[in-house]
């Protein structure tokens, strides 16, 4: 079993005008959900093996609050190539992963995070996980993280629709 955790970057910071893209920051309500959804994930006892961080400041300093409330004790890869990645890049890059890594976790960018969710994740079997794919379809908002449960051994093995959508948590909703 593998475990994908997908987390969108908080809300940035649209202020500053002529900033880069790339080097946006969080904007002030970003700034309160990030640390809002690390406590979460600790809460939930979710620990990544592995973060895959895309080199954006805004996915950055997300990434900064998860490390924070988790005391540091992370393997992160800060990757270009994460940086408004397709889904399809997102993919191939989970099918690269070393399979002695059982998580692995991806702070990124919509749209390639929300449809990488909605791409690993096969349709709901009941009322519950049907309401929860909902949610995630109609709104993969900033801040929002997708849980996927995988039943592969090797990361090679990944395909489309395998996985089961364990959760989704959008700030909004804590």
């Amino acid at each position: 079993m593998r475990t994908v955790y997908l987390w969108r970057h908080a809300k940035s910071d649209w202020a500053e005008a002529g900033l880069k893209d790339h080097e946006r920051p969080l904007s002030e309500r970003g700034k309160k959900a990030a640390p809002l959804m690390a406590a979460y994930l600790k809460a939930k006892k979710y620990r990544p093996d592995l973060i895959l961080c895309s080199t954006a400041r805004r996915t950055v300093e997300t990434y900064d609050a998860l490390n924070e409330v988790l005391a540091g004790s992370l393997t992160v890869r800060f990757e270009d190539g994460i940086y408004l990645a397709e889904p399809r890049h997102l993919m191939d890059r989970l099918r690269w992963l070393e399979d002695a890594v059982k998580s692995v976790m991806i702070i990124g960018h919509n749209p390639g995070v929300a449809q990488l969710a909605s791409q690993l994740a096969h349709a709901a079997k009941n009322g519950e996980e049907e309401k929860t794919h909902k949610r995630m379809r109609e709104k993969f908002s900033t801040g929002a993280l997708a849980v996927i449960k995988l039943p592969i051994k090797a990361w090679a093995d990944l395909k489309d629709g395998q996985g089961r959508l364990a959760d989704f948590m959008r700030p909004k909703d804590l």
